[in-house]
């Protein structure tokens, strides 16, 4: 397979994952091709997982610096 989990940015990663589920479907692999396969697909979700999650987390903070909770809003009519 290819580099190691960690270096492999998003998309990379989505792409091989995608190319393993279609080698998985397809049949062709041997035993112990396919719970090689297998595994890597793992570390591949896990680390998808992992950087959507750090991506949603950064998206979370830089909404709470710009957004303000609508109870925070100033009410129609105020300061008229």
């Amino acid at each position: 397979m290819s580099k190691p989990s960690g270096e492999l940015s998003f998309e990379k990663a989505l792409a091989e994952l995608e190319k393993i589920v279609t080698r998985m479907e397809s049949g062709e692999l041997s035993l112990e091709e396919a719970l090689a396969t297998h595994k890597r697909g793992l570390e591949l979700a896990r680390l998808c997982q992992g950087r959507l999650e750090a991506a949603q987390q950064q998206v979370k903070v830089l909404e709470g610096e710009v957004l303000k909770p609508l109870s925070a809003a100033a009410e129609p009519g105020e300061g008229d």
